[in-house]
């Protein structure tokens, strides 16, 4: 295993001929790999529920290809080729994994989030060509299948169903029975080759039309590969992946990456890290299953840093976490609570899920996403009137956008008109804002574009903004992010209202919630404004809602625990990063301050203190 320290490296092993440092170019030829070298090994435990008295079910490198291929063999036999996508509805549980790796040797696989509106889902149905949709059935902890009764009303399509606990919707042909029919070897020559599209999956919240990103087998197979030279994984690892496939996380970031190198998934329930008996138990599972890898993003980790240990927790080696920007101050409380190293990612669905990794190998650098993949190139570059300024670049430590290219970039959208922006003369455009320093590290302080990540969940303002402008109280609105201890993000809106028109900003949310696209992009709350701020050409100018938008909730969170002391907080932008400054009444205090900045150390804004006194 080529172990990465530091950025020399990544450009050792890049010396090496690409082919050479690859066992396989396709996600079917890394899950082969593996298992011809660990066919007896589990790929997966899954948890059925969260009682550490219910037996697990361990499957096997070798029976995960046995159900991959029947699976394959099922979806090429209803008639899906090359061309032709599966459509899939259901938890991160093992028919699931089947069903994403053999959709991607018949044809494509459509992961696609159970919790968006069901028009959306018909059109991302259509949009992907899907020739079926696989969903979850009746399941009285998970509802998926009543959406997906609503969906094929839409967009009438053939439906499979995966049977949990014994029930299943009649009339439906169920998904594991079709599977033991098949055999367990490929029945057909898949013809897979690097540049052959494996999956579609969709990204930025899904706008009014649908924004698919292509990935081919060659963008999958290089981050699942790579990355565990940046984990310091083996095949002795043993990681708790409790994300969705429909995100590449859960599908390559945790997942691919773990079956490439023979390691081990423990899946933790249908409902993954919102049930609510494995997070109680989440310790004692880690010492049952002697877990030695958490797989994370920001607001698990600030769950789990106030969870009580009550296992023994010594064979947990480290947690990583993507997904959105990590508060240093959360890092430092983690590793000093838990001993647990944490190390930290940058990723992107348009480039398989990887951008860059903080090695575990290294020492974590504060602020940092870590160091590109090998074999790729990540530059920073202006970003001037909307439009990253591919011909310059910018020196370290020197702020802006953050563009990339290399084997993981997409070849784009399903609808090639999405692609300006996003894709551009052989370059990724990341929307990320930051700079590289001079030891290669990335570091992201921003976001040029108005995406809002809510945990590992994208939402797109623009859609949340046309559900409130619907409202006939409503003129203008305009929803940012505010920063938020558990979820990283959550939306927040500012409207104007029309001449005449009164609305109280509670009644106003409780009459648009329903029509808001999808439940995690209802903001949390409304401000109602004279005016709103915008440019001079008339744009709304968002910067200064966000910034707004911080000084209320960190003016919020220090309240409650000031204890009756006035302060007040301004947020204000500094070479490109947001910097509030705390101003506190009276005399210092060592101690308000420390119980000041202690209740903000899962929030990623930097904060400065001052006293008036």
């Amino acid at each position: 295993m080529n172990r990465v320290r530091s950025l020399a490296n990544v450009e050792s092993l890049e010396r090496l001929p690409y082919e050479q440092a690859m066992p396989a170019r396709t996600t079917y030829g890394l899950i082969a790999a593996a298992t011809q070298r660990f066919p007896q090994r589990d790929a997966f435990v899954f948890l059925p529920d969260g009682e550490l008295a219910t037996a697990a079910r361990r499957i096997s490198y070798a029976e995960l290809l046995a159900q991959v291929h029947r699976a394959a063999n099922l979806f090429r036999s209803l008639g899906v080729g090359p061309d032709d996508a599966v459509a899939i509805m259901a938890p991160n549980i093992p028919e699931t994994q089947y069903a994403l790796w053999g959709a991607q040797i018949a044809g494509r696989a459509c992961p696609i989030n159970f919790l968006l509106q069901p028009d959306h889902i018909a059109s991302l149905l259509k949009a992907s060509n899907a020739k079926l949709l696989l969903s979850l059935g009746p399941n009285g902890e998970l509802d998926v299948w009543g959406t997906a009764d609503k969906v094929r009303a839409l967009h009438p399509v053939p439906v499979l169903q995966i049977s949990v606990g014994g029930v299943a919707a009649a009339d439906v042909p169920v998904f594991q029975e079709l599977l033991a029919a098949q055999s367990d070897t490929l029945a057909f020559d898949p013809l897979l080759s690097p540049d052959r599209i494996a999956a579609c999956f969709h990204t930025g919240g899904t706008t009014g039309a649908p924004k698919l990103a292509l990935h081919t087998h060659g963008n999958e197979a290089h981050t699942g590969w790579f990355a565990h030279c940046y984990y310091d994984f083996d095949e002795t690892t043993i990681e708790i992946n409790g994300f969705p496939l429909f995100h590449v996380a859960g599908a390559f970031v945790y997942g691919l990456a773990l079956l490439a190198i023979g390691g081990t998934q423990v899946l933790p329930t249908l409902s993954g890290m919102r049930h609510a008996g494995f997070a109680k138990n989440y310790w004692k599972f880690c010492e049952r299953e002697r877990v030695t890898a958490l797989a994370c993003v920001p607001t698990i980790m600030a769950s789990l840093v106030n969870l009580t240990v009550d296992a023994d927790i010594s064979c947990v080696e480290v947690a990583y976490t993507g997904g959105s920007p990590l508060p240093s101050e959360l890092a430092a409380q983690f590793e000093r609570k838990l001993g647990i190293p944490v190390r930290n990612i940058l990723g992107m669905t348009e480039c398989a899920g990887l951008v860059a990794i903080e090695p575990l190998a290294a020492p974590r650098v504060p602020g940092s996403a870590g160091l590109r993949l090998p074999y790729t190139e990540v530059r920073v570059v202006p970003w001037r009137g909307g439009a990253a300024q591919l011909a310059q670049h910018c020196g370290p430590g020197e702020t802006g956008v953050i563009v990339l290219c290399g084997p993981h970039v997409s070849p784009g959208y399903t609808d090639a008109k999405r692609n300006a922006g996003m894709f551009a003369q052989g370059w990724l455009v990341s929307g990320d804002l930051g700079h590289i320093d001079a030891a290669g590290y990335i570091h992201v302080t921003g976001r040029a574009k108005d995406v809002i990540i809510r945990g590992s969940h994208n939402i797109d303002p623009g859609l949340v903004e046309e559900a409130f402008i619907a409202h006939p109280a409503v003129a203008l609105c305009a929803v940012v992010g505010e920063p938020d201890a558990y979820a990283g993000e959550l939306p927040v809106a500012f409207v104007t209202l029309k001449p005449g028109m009164q609305c109280d900003p509670q009644a106003l949310l409780a009459a648009v919630a329903p029509n808001v696209y999808e439940r995690p992009a209802t903001p949390k709350r409304v401000t109602v404004l004279e005016a709103m701020p915008v440019t001079a050409i008339g744009k709304v100018f968002k910067p200064a809602l966000r910034l707004r938008a911080i000084e209320v909730k960190l003016q919020e969170v220090l309240a409650a625990v000031a204890g009756g002391t006035s302060l007040s907080v301004q947020a204000q932008e500094r070479s490109g990063a947001v910097v509030a400054t705390v101003t506190i009444a009276g005399l210092a205090d060592a101690m308000l301050e420390r119980r000041l900045r202690e209740c903000l150390a899962a929030i990623a804004v930097t904060t400065e203190f001052s006293f008036s006194g």
